[in-house]
């Protein structure tokens, strides 16, 4: 199945996505916490409540996780042309809920980057309270599958050696369009990503190339850090980033930028100019 945060009349819903059509979850007014695995697997469906998709605005598919952990580094391509050394151990950061934005919204460039770059990534959402779970029983705590795009302030970033400056800026990062359950996905390790600048491909692969797979890292994580229904974690990115282009492929107002996962879905966001202060 899939599902969404919407916002229909100012309301907040959670709803189930049928086609075009929208089926609220009745008692939840949003994705995460109050929607687990277990929750999702029977979902409380107001059929009566049913309206077309198109009468809502789709929010961040997780507007308040608890945790937003992210990964980079996790496609060889990727390490490469940034010339590190290959990661022995996930290399993560963190963002904010207030770093979400939602998968169709406009994406503020701040007037004090000059190095704003885009990061195709899949992400995962955790469906059930996860602690030290073995690796090949971590994928029985994913509740489903979504896009992001990292969108990151690369001049930002390389201020310190932490990243956080640089990935963390509001309302940032779109999620969404829906969260998959794992059986309308599949297979995770088989999903081809692309990303697309301004309608030209800047980002082909497949997650079949992550150097740390899902399952690695829910296990991971959770060995230090309590995974809680909600949680997301992104995935890292392929290669392809604008920094490391020649010359760089930097975004700025007016720019659009897609990023598509085969049966998990689609982001569209444009860049608009955004004054200091």
């Amino acid at each position: 199945m899939r599902f969404a945060s919407v916002l229909r009349n100012s309301e907040p819903l959670a709803v189930a996505v049928e086609g075009e059509t929208a089926v609220p979850l009745s008692g939840i007014a949003e994705l995460g916490a109050a929607s687990g695995s277990d929750v999702l697997a029977d979902p409380p469906l107001d059929r009566d409540g049913a309206f077309p998709l198109s009468e809502a605005t789709l929010r961040p598919v997780i507007p308040q996780p608890s945790k937003v952990i992210c990964v980079g580094l996790n496609y060889l391509a990727h390490v490469e042309e940034t010339k590190r050394d290959l990661p022995e151990y996930p290399v993560l950061f963190t963002k904010f809920a207030t770093s979400l934005t939602g998968p169709r919204d406009p994406i503020p460039c701040p007037a004090e980057s000059e190095a704003i770059d885009y990061e195709g990534e899949l992400a995962v959402v955790i469906g059930r309270r996860t602690r030290r779970v073995s690796r090949d029983r971590a994928l029985g705590s994913v509740a489903g599958y979504t896009v992001a795009d990292d969108v990151t302030m690369r001049d930002y970033q390389y201020k310190t050696h932490q990243w956080l400056q640089g990935k963390a800026w509001d309302a940032s990062t779109p999620l969404g369009p829906e969260l998959v359950t794992p059986d309308e996905v599949g297979d995770p390790g088989t999903l081809r990503l692309r990303t697309l600048v301004n309608g030209e491909v800047v980002q082909d692969a497949s997650t079949e190339l992550l150097i740390f797979d899902i399952a690695t890292l829910v296990s991971a994580i959770s060995e230090f850090a309590t995974l809680l229904p909600g949680d997301v974690i992104l995935t890292g990115t392929p290669s392809g980033v604008g920094f490391r282009r020649e010359p760089p492929l930097l975004l700025g107002d007016g720019d659009t930028v897609v990023v598509e996962i085969d049966r998990v879905g689609r982001l569209e966001n444009r860049f608009v100019s955004e004054p200091a202060g």
